[in-house]
């Protein structure tokens, strides 16, 4: 498949000067408009014009050496077929991003025993079943606090010592667990850092990939390999977790998990670049973290369209857990076995690990960016199915085609990374993450609270009420702030709007 330099994202410096203003405007109007994937580079606007037209990069291309020529090597640019089409091989072809996959890899497997080993440990000290279940609550709620008061780590620091550094401190987290004698309350201490860090991480990586895939459709199947690892972990974590339970100590256990971050730090170190901070303001004109990170906060929900995407980023999932929240309950009240409950569990996991590869391997961009107002509002349809008490086939045919929904995503990181300031994307995506994950796991708090006063008829379904009158809403207002309709285009730097051929003035949102 050929490369290209890429496109050069609105408001980010290219690697190389393009050779003159008109091929750089098509440039911009190409990515700004996502044709991309319409075979833009196939008619010569990227992949031909520039190198014809002369200057640096043509120079390159002549002498074989250089920036342009290192990026077409190595993959880091946005990259397309002659076809306009990309996939998950595309993805894996860029050596960075195998490392990343694979650390991920490691480090969304070590949560996931860590949170099965840290539970079974604490029940086992405490005795206590409220202590046990919140371990696996407080994997949640501190998302929020990394989310806010943390968020600038993303991007005034080098996206791969941040990422290290939050490894290496899971790391000595889980060993922390390790001690014997460690008092509960400090386990779910540990248990909180290793919450608060997760959104920082997932938002720096986020943004990481934005640079070493580009911001077209390899960053969007980027982040879906990344769903696809964390959906695939929740399967195989619980297995290789009981599994390894059954042989081993829950402090054994959590020796392995704390090696998994290592494991991941270097990878991560030694198998990605050093880039610079997204934030290349100096200390004393960027001030201190909690301010910029609460100002950064700020600054994004003060966007309009940002607003409008974090929401239909959010309120989809908090709704589709509130049946997942209370599946074991329903088991028992289905008199299902373990095997009962634990097809349940799976259920929804599978659905998404299914649908997101079948999208994302067999349909184009544009086909996966229609699914996405439509299975924004199918994911919280089946719930209501939960209202005439189905039996244990049915019920797994609904959360199966609950965890389909998830395919929505493929839109929303596209517009999200082309909504938010060059600068703030690390923050950016790491709100998201924390928005997301607190929302979560408020609602599955509240789902248990509302099952303890009424049937678990009425509250499973209730999630699919509010979906369907909710999620048209949030629908409306993400069209209604759309580039195309809104005046100015998807970037916000310093108070100006970035459209396809610049930066335009200030418009209300």
């Amino acid at each position: 498949m050929p490369s290209s330099p890429g496109p050069v994202p609105p408001g980010r410096p290219p690697a190389c000067p393009d050779a003159g203003a008109a091929t750089g405007a098509a440039a911009r109007r190409a990515f700004a408009d996502g044709a991309l994937a319409d075979g833009v580079l196939a008619d010569g606007v990227l992949a031909g014009g520039a190198l014809a037209d002369g200057g640096p990069c043509a120079d390159e291309a002549r002498t074989g050496d250089g920036p342009c020529v290192e990026e077409a090597r190595t993959g880091s640019g946005s990259r397309a077929g002659a076809d306009g089409a990309v996939g998950y091989r595309d993805v894996f072809a860029v050596p960075e991003f195998r490392f990343v996959f694979a650390a991920h890899l490691l480090s969304a497997l070590g949560v996931v025993v860590c949170e099965i080993a840290l539970s079974v440990l604490v029940f086992r000290i405490s005795g206590s079943p409220l202590l046990s279940a919140l371990t696996l609550a407080l994997g949640l709620l501190p998302y929020v606090v990394g989310g806010t008061l943390l968020s600038a780590v993303a991007d005034r620091y080098p996206a791969r010592r941040v990422l290290v550094c939050c490894d290496v401190l899971c790391a000595l987290a889980a060993a922390g667990m390790v001690v014997p004698g460690t008092p509960v309350a400090v386990l779910l201490v540990l248990r909180c850092v290793l919450a608060a860090v997760a959104p920082v991480f997932a938002g720096t990586r986020a943004a990481t990939l934005g640079e070493i895939l580009g911001e077209g459709e390899l960053f969007v199947l980027g982040r879906s390999v990344i769903r696809l690892v964390n959906q695939t972990a929740q399967l195989a974590g619980f297995g290789a977790g009981g599994l390894l339970l059954a042989v081993a100590t829950p402090r054994a256990v959590l020796a392995i998990t704390a090696g998994t971050f290592v494991g991941s730090a270097l990878l991560l170190r030694l198998g990605t670049a050093a880039r610079p901070a997204r934030d290349g303001a100096r200390d004393a004109r960027r001030g201190a973290l909690l301010g910029a990170s609460l100002g950064g906060v700020r600054l994004l929900l003060a966007d309009r369209r940002v607003r409008a995407l974090l929401l239909l980023t959010w309120l989809p999932p908090s709704l589709l857990v509130v049946p997942e929240a209370l599946l074991i309950p329903y088991a028992g009240l289905l008199g299902a076995g373990p095997a009962g409950m634990g097809l349940l569990m799976c259920s929804m996991p599978l659905g998404a690990v299914v649908a997101e590869s079948l999208a994302g391997s067999f349909l184009g961009p544009r086909a996966r960016t229609r699914l996405t107002f439509p299975m924004g509002l199918f994911a919280v349809l089946p719930s209501l199915g939960f209202a005439v008490q189905p039996s244990l086939g049915w019920a797994v045919v609904l959360l199966v085609l609950t965890g389909t929904g998830i395919t929505y995503n493929f839109g929303v990181d596209r517009w999200f990374v082309d909504a938010v300031p060059e600068k703030l994307l690390g923050q950016a995506m790491t709100v998201m993450q924390a928005g997301r994950m607190t929302l979560m796991g408020l609602a599955m708090g509240l789902a248990g609270v509302a099952a303890e006063y009424a049937p678990l008829r009425v509250v499973m379904p209730a999630a699919g009420v509010v979906g369907v009158l909710c999620v048209p809403v949030v629908i409306r207002e993400v069209r209604r702030t759309a580039p195309g309709r809104a005046a100015g285009a998807a970037r916000t730097v310093a108070g100006r709007r970035r459209g396809p051929a610049g930066l335009l003035p200030d418009t209300e949102n």
